[in-house]
């Protein structure tokens, strides 16, 4: 990705926020397998700022979409604290595999890292840490189902972990989902992030077009021709 590619990417900005486009694929942090990451690109996202952007929050690897960043230190410490608070609400998108029980409803099931030699990975344990997800199924096709997930906590691989669980995997997961080598990425978009930004200003919520790896599997469960395909708005 070259730096005007990623500036493209800025969905909004003020004085102390951005918000991106993050692709698929790019990991947000570097580590020992993931060399290249959006940390790499930071400075390219200064934008007349003289402080590179800050990370507040995180997406996994091959999750795309909106990706909330601090544009200097006193932006990070205020997104901080709406993040620890859950002021911040998340939308996501996914394609799973399968059909919840009911439309809608909520998945509540405490979730725990474990540790082993092969690497890791996070499983439901009922002595684990408090994980809520809301979902609402907005469509399907042919034993796929098109859902909206909004997490009420951020635990790692919380939706991924939690869709699995409940028998309905997403589509395209290496690690929880039905095929350990799918033929397709992971169908899992960060949709919407609406921020409080108090005072007159109120509340800010950006949305993300969905990745063209995942429009195929949208189309055929609905998307385009249903009103519920909007949850949020675009601030240039």
């Amino acid at each position: 990705m070259t730096p005007q590619e990623l500036q493209a990417r800025v969905l909004f900005r003020d004085g102390s926020i951005l918000v991106i486009d993050k692709p698929a694929g790019l990991a947000v942090h570097a580590g020992p397998s993931t060399a290249e990451s959006l940390e790499r690109y930071l400075p390219a996202l200064r934008l007349g700022i003289r402080e590179v952007p800050r990370l507040v929050h995180r997406l996994d690897r091959d999750t795309s979409g909106c990706l909330v960043l601090a544009r200097h230190a006193r932006g990070a410490s205020k997104l901080g604290r709406l993040f620890s608070s859950a002021a911040v609400k998340k939308t996501y998108w996914a394609i799973v595999q399968g059909t919840p029980p009911l439309p809608e409803g909520a998945i509540d099931r405490p979730l725990r890292k474990i540790t082993r030699k092969e690497g890791w990975r996070v499983a439901p344990d009922p002595a684990g840490r408090r994980a809520v997800t809301r979902y609402r199924a907005l469509g399907s096709s042919d034993g796929l189902t098109w859902l909206e997930l909004s997490p009420e906590t951020g635990r790692t691989h919380q939706l991924r972990v939690h869709c699995a669980a409940e028998g309905f995997p997403v589509l395209g997961d290496p690690v929880y989902g039905c095929d350990p080598e799918p033929r397709v990425p992971l169908h899992l978009h960060a949709r919407s992030v609406t921020i409080p930004l108090g005072g007159e200003r109120g509340a800010i919520t950006v949305t993300a077009e969905p990745p063209g790896h995942m429009i195929a599997a949208l189309s055929a469960c609905g998307y385009g021709s249903a009103p519920t395909q909007r949850t949020g708005r675009a601030l240039l």
